[in-house]
């Protein structure tokens, strides 16, 4: 065999070596089964996993704005016009929040934490000075208390001779900061002299600024990556207690913090929420791109808010059959010791359009009022979020207060929320090298089938050359006639000379 023939019989092998390889690890997807195992073990809430101190601290900054529906025209509307209302507003803060008193338990298959939450204004960023503001809004104590006794003539009649002395109406005007923070309302205080459970203060924010929304306890992710960040118990419950079916007292999802990685497009997440006191779910929308990370979109579909006729598994969301509200809302009034509240979507967003129509100043657009999550579907990372709830009372005729007698149901904006955050670049940096890693381990085999390419492409040099040079051998050693009397020779035999014959 020659030197030519061995090194093509050479290359043909490694070049055929290389595809085979290449293609069976393509189709067997065996590295990319080994960096997905690969992630289900570094993406686990244990001390000295690749994600356990972001998730007790999350590095990017959090923003929450508040949009408020000052009221313009409360004597008109008390006479029976349509509420007109304009928005004011954002009043931002920033929101710092982190996981308290994080201990393992069960043998360290789950985690117990608090989350806290702390507020700083940023003056930069705002409308105006929340002190110095003032919003005319719903008198929500007064309807509270209302609620609160409607079933009783004489308590109603002593309400109403107290609203009546201290002159508390259906609508009240109070800076930004006391209808967040607080404020001493003296309805309250009347109605806490006779009953010493009742809190003085109100603020739709009350309470929530350095405080702690009750014990979680989630699922780590050791045993099985998709319960990766679910929520276990909630205050030691593993079920609510607020609605009427067990579907609507289910605690599902993570609490909105932490996703299982490998998402995939056509799964739902579910995430609890306890100031909607619900879990709730999304659903993939669009791919999008977040400082160059790929991210799949999900956002709450209409079905989550649906009425009971339009989505009959929120059935166990009517607090009675006669209080069942229509599709965008939701009455959270079990879990908010009776009050009349309402929550729904920025400008009733995905709602009945009679709740649209009913008040004046109510602009509903998907872009400035859609709630949706940003996650990156390898590693589950939240790259991007705006989780945004509007709070609503609502007003209707109540038994023994006369004066409601001139108005109809009506559900009133009084706020809404906007509560952002997008990756910052540091993280955004983390996050691109663990997916080139993730990549380039998932992709070796393309380096055996391109290797077996280029294998391949010598191959195929060698043997046009090889061929090349052989064609050229063979014309140089093909017969030529060596005289033109061989040319001439009919008989195409070899020239033979006689000499003449001569007499001796």
């Amino acid at each position: 065999m020659t030197r030519r023939s061995c090194a093509i019989y050479t290359v043909g092998v490694i070049c055929a070596t290389l595809l085979i390889v290449g293609i069976g690890l393509i189709i067997s997807q065996v590295f990319r089964t080994l960096m997905h195992n690969r992630l289900k073990k570094e993406i686990v809430l244990v001390e000295g996993s690749r994600v356990f101190e972001s998730w007790k601290k999350p590095p990017p900054p959090v923003y929450m704005e508040y949009f408020f529906f000052n009221m313009t025209n409360v004597d008109a509307f008390l006479a029976g016009a349509k509420p007109v209302v304009k928005q004011v507003g954002p009043y931002t803060y920033r929101e710092y929040r982190y996981k308290d008193n994080v201990t393992m338990v069960d043998d360290g298959k789950m985690v117990s934490a608090y989350n806290t939450k702390s507020f700083v204004f940023l003056r930069e960023k705002s409308v105006g000075d929340p002190a110095f503001d003032n919003i005319t809004t719903v008198n929500i104590p007064a309807w509270a208390v209302m609620n609160k006794v409607k079933g009783s003539f004489f308590r109603a009649s002593m309400v109403n001779i107290w609203m009546n002395t201290i002159k508390s109406g259906f609508f009240t005007t109070r800076t930004v900061d006391e209808l967040l923070w607080g404020y001493e309302d003296p309805l309250l205080v009347r109605a806490a002299a006779a009953n010493p459970e009742v809190e003085t203060t109100f603020g739709l924010m009350y309470k929530k600024n350095g405080s702690k929304d009750g014990e979680f306890i989630f699922h780590t992710g050791e045993q099985n990556y998709l319960d990766y960040g679910r929520v276990e118990t909630w205050k030691g419950q593993r079920q609510l207690t607020f609605w009427n079916t067990n579907q609507s007292n289910s605690i599902n999802g993570s609490d909105g913090g932490a996703f299982h990685p490998l998402l995939k497009k056509d799964e739902r997440i579910h995430i609890f929420t306890p100031d909607l006191c619900r879990s709730i779910y999304m659903d993939y929308e669009k791919d999008v791109e977040v400082r160059g990370i790929p991210a799949y979109r999900f956002t709450p579909p209409r079905s989550v808010l649906a009425s009971m006729e339009e989505n009959p598994a929120n059935e166990g969301f009517c607090v009675t059959p006669q209080e069942c509200l229509g599709t965008g809302l939701l009455n959270v009034s079990p879990c908010r010791k009776g009050a009349p509240v309402v929550a729904s979507f920025p400008h009733f967003y995905l709602a009945d359009s009679k709740y649209v129509a009913a008040i004046e100043g109510m602009t509903p657009e998907r872009t400035h009022h859609q709630t949706y999550l940003d996650l990156n579907p390898t590693t589950g990372i939240i790259v991007r979020a705006n989780k945004r709830a509007q709070i609503n009372i609502l007003l209707h005729r109540v038994p023994y207060f006369p004066k409601t007698k001139v108005l109809n149901e009506t559900i009133f904006p009084v706020m809404f929320l906007n509560e952002s955050v997008v990756i910052d670049e540091a993280s955004a940096a983390r996050v691109h090298k663990l997916l080139m890693i993730s990549t380039l381990v998932s992709n070796f085999p393309l380096i055996f089938v391109a290797m077996g390419g280029i294998m391949l492409l010598i191959l195929i040099i060698l043997l046009a050359r090889a061929r090349k040079q052989k064609a050229s051998a063979d014309e140089n050693t093909s017969y030529s006639p060596v005289s033109e009397k061989e040319k001439d020779d009919p008989q195409n035999g070899t020239y033979i000379g006689l000499t003449p014959k001569v007499d001796a």
